[in-house]
């Protein structure tokens, strides 16, 4: 069958570009917490990201950032904005389905139109989409685009099904979920929506012999981009997570059409991201309701991130919730009365986007919900508000076409000769989420994350070595290597990943002396001596020894020589694998590399150093001598921390090495799960204070306590009340 109707395509690239313009405007200007830094780097050097290793992301951004390369942008500007068009590009195919949804209305063409412009916006600027769009923290705008992508390729496909495009427009869909899942799973969410669409409008075409011979080969074709992991595995970047290189082409070839359940051992591992070990969705993490609370949570930010609940009149922001969740379900409501086969669609992904996508994840506790919960390991350690970006653009979109219904309604209530004209102004509605996320949402201006990892890589002594407690606290690290080209010769471990079995390896590896990047004094501290580089790796176990390792079981006390210190753990003090390799690190680089923790409290504590750490900066340097004969070193009370700090070297590094863009100059610390990062130049400004204070220098201490004061003032999301420094970037 084929309809009158023509997609209103020069509007909807209007309306993509002015969405664009909004994501430039407040575009990060280069790396952020969490995710963003390993995609970024690894989309520059061709690396493999965590599990599934998301091939088709690497790919893509690599391409993109290798071609805007002519600019002169900024590699992490260039990925940035790869999400940003990627985003807009959503919203193009958004404003088609919303504007074939408002077509089957009885009101003028501008009309509908407008309405899909309104519709289009607010998807756009729901706090999460927007939030994801102008920074890629994530692979999931991507994602986004296939679903919205499909979502129009399905339409487009009913209405043109009896002629040659109709099923081209079905093949394509069908193609993009193919090649769509080597990005992320995210992207196959459409494919129960699109199962019931086509049994509702053309069962028959299930059994279209031209579907059925194409369709197996675009199957092939999409999910061969995973082939990209186990070939650029096996030329070892320097980022290569999971490591799921092949001896065999043809067992690559098996895990990637058995989606990991043959073949392959390592890729099929990454594939089916074994390293996370969830658990069956039979088991669930938290109950379904506290799950379905977490949901909830998330959407009540979508709409008016920036209106906080007030303690005497309640929570206002509720009220915005309410309005945009009823003007969701009334847009649900217009689109099963006008377009029957569109609503039953819209209706099923609405549905997987939300409360099916809420049994499959199977979260813990909310990380700011349940207190309760006292356990935090029971609490996931960051909001997952992203992993429903799809369901809060798809819910905009939604609410732009209920809004535009009851301007509808309105108009055919007045006796006017130009009714539409009159209730127009209805949709302003739609710039609600525009005006207050903005604050919340908006990246420019935002260093934060770049420069805590330069400052932390910059507190380490040439050729050391930094152990992080987790991801967060190392992806941005990478970054600032891989791309920065900054501090190189420091050797980055993620406590974590000692667990693996392919991670002390490429350690290993990484650092023999003809593999070792080395020191350069360009542009560092000039404390630091340019000095040669060690002459063996940080691991000196052979391959195989390295795998032998499981743990300390507890039964007998184990002392440890590391260099000059000899560590005793009692009888009964269990060792994990981490553990145990973390001290083979230690005990074999000692004597030529400072070993550095990028923290006073996890890996070093739980190692039972914390005694022989000094703090120096934001990292707690081994210190292997006697720490009270050493002049520049001061004890700390137990009221900052406790232990030790290097005041000469840390008031070096505070004033004249470290830069706080993104840190000082901004008034809300929107990821309350990262406000350990300005805690970390808290307790570094606090404790530099104290000694000054306690030791007779009251100027230089208030200095440093004001600092103090403004970064803990940031890590509760209220105003920075430091004073005003020229801080520049170096």
């Amino acid at each position: 069958m084929t309809t009158s109707y023509r997609p209103a395509y020069g509007a909807a690239a209007a309306t993509s570009a002015a969405v664009l313009a909004l994501y430039l405007l407040t575009l990060s200007p280069t790396t952020a917490f969490w995710d963003t830094s390993e995609y970024i780097a690894t989309a520059q050097i061709l690396g493999i990201p965590h599990p599934p290793g998301n091939p088709l992301f690497v790919l893509l951004a690599h391409v993109w950032g290798t071609l805007l390369g002519v600019t002169g942008l900024e590699p992490a500007v260039r990925i940035n904005l790869f999400a940003a068009c990627t985003s807009a590009l959503a919203s193009f195919f958004w404003f088609l389905v919303a504007h074939r949804i408002l077509s089957r209305l009885e009101a003028p063409r501008w009309f509908a139109v407008v309405g899909a412009v309104s519709a289009t916006l607010i998807g756009a600027t729901a706090f999460t989409v927007w939030n994801q769009s102008n920074v890629n923290e994530k692979v999931y705008t991507v994602s986004v685009t296939i679903i919205a992508l499909v979502t129009w390729f399905a339409l487009r496909w009913r209405d043109l099904r009896e002629e040659p495009a109709g099923l081209r427009y079905l093949l394509g869909a069908f193609y993009a979920l193919a090649i769509g899942s080597t990005n992320h799973l995210m992207s196959v969410l459409p494919l129960p929506a699109l199962a019931l669409f086509l049994l509702r409008v053309e069962p028959r075409t299930l059994l279209s012999r031209a579907l059925w011979v194409r369709a197996p080969v675009l199957l092939v074709l999409g999910l061969s981009v995973n082939f990209f992991l186990p070939i650029r595995a096996a030329r070892d970047p320097v980022i290569n997570e999971g490591q799921p290189a092949c001896e065999r082409l043809v067992d690559a070839a098996v895990s990637i059409y058995t989606l990991g359940a043959k073949g392959c051992r390592a890729l099929s591992a990454n594939l089916r991201r074994e390293q996370y070990q969830k658990p069956p969705l039979t088991a669930r993490q938290s109950p379904f309701v506290d799950q379905l609370r977490m949901f909830f949570q998330y959407f009540d930010w979508q709409w008016a991130r920036g209106v906080a609940p007030e303690p005497t009149y309640g929570n206002m922001r509720l009220l915005y919730t309410a309005l945009f969740l009823l003007l969701g379900l009334y847009g649900l409501r217009i689109a099963w009365g006008a377009d029957r086969e569109a609503g039953l669609y819209l209706v099923a992904l609405t549905l997987t986007l939300s409360l099916g996508l809420v049994f499959y994840l199977n979260f813990k506790y909310g990380f700011s919900l349940a207190p309760h919960i006292q356990d935090l390991g029971r609490h996931e350690v960051r909001e997952r508000d992203y992993f429903f970006i799809a369901s809060f653009a798809l819910w905009g979109m939604l609410a732009g076409v209920g809004l535009t219904g009851i301007g509808r309604l309105i108009a055919r209530g007045l006796r006017t000769a130009r009714p539409f004209v009159l209730v127009s102004p209805v949709l302003i509605v739609a710039v609600i989420p525009l005006i207050t996320n903005w604050r919340w949402a908006a990246r420019n201006g935002d260093y934060a994350a770049r420069d805590w990892a330069y400052d932390l890589l910059m507190s380490v002594e040439p050729y050391g070595v930094l152990f992080t407690n987790g991801d967060n606290d190392t992806f941005p690290l990478w970054y600032v290597q891989e791309v920065e080209g900054v501090r190189r010769d420091v050797t980055v471990i993620v406590g974590q990943y000692l667990a693996t079995s392919w991670y002390p390896r490429q350690l290993q590896r990484l650092t023999k002396p003809e593999q070792q990047r080395p020191f350069s004094p360009v542009a560092t501290p000039p404390f630091y001596a340019d000095v040669p580089a060690p002459a063996r790796s940080i691991l000196s176990l052979a391959p195989e020894e390295l795998d032998r390792i499981t743990g300390w079981d507890g039964r007998a006390p184990l002392r440890v020589r590391l260099g000059t210190l000899e560590v005793e753990y009692a009888q009964g003090m269990q060792l994990s694998r981490s553990h145990v390799l973390a001290l083979a690190v230690i005990r074999d680089s000692v004597e030529e590399r400072p070993i550095y923790f990028a923290n006073t409290t996890g890996l070093g504590s739980e190692l039972g150093l914390a005694e022989h750490g000094v703090r120096q900066g934001l990292v707690t340097r081994l210190w292997p001598g006697e720490l009270s004969a050493v002049p520049s070193l001061a004890q700390l009370p137990r009221e900052v921390g406790g232990g030790w700090i290097d005041v000469d070297r840390t008031v070096a590094l505070v004033d004249s090495v470290y830069t706080y863009r993104g840190l000082r100059d901004r008034d809300i610390w929107p990821d309350l799960s990262t406000a350990n990062i300005p805690w970390q130049f808290y307790v570094t400004h606090l404790q530099l204070a104290d000694v000054f204070l306690r030791y007779g220098n009251p100027e230089v201490g208030n200095r440093f306590l004001a600092d103090a004061n403004g970064f803990l003032e940031l890590t509760r999301g209220g105003s920075v009340v430091a004073p005003p420094r020229s801080d520049t970037a170096p």
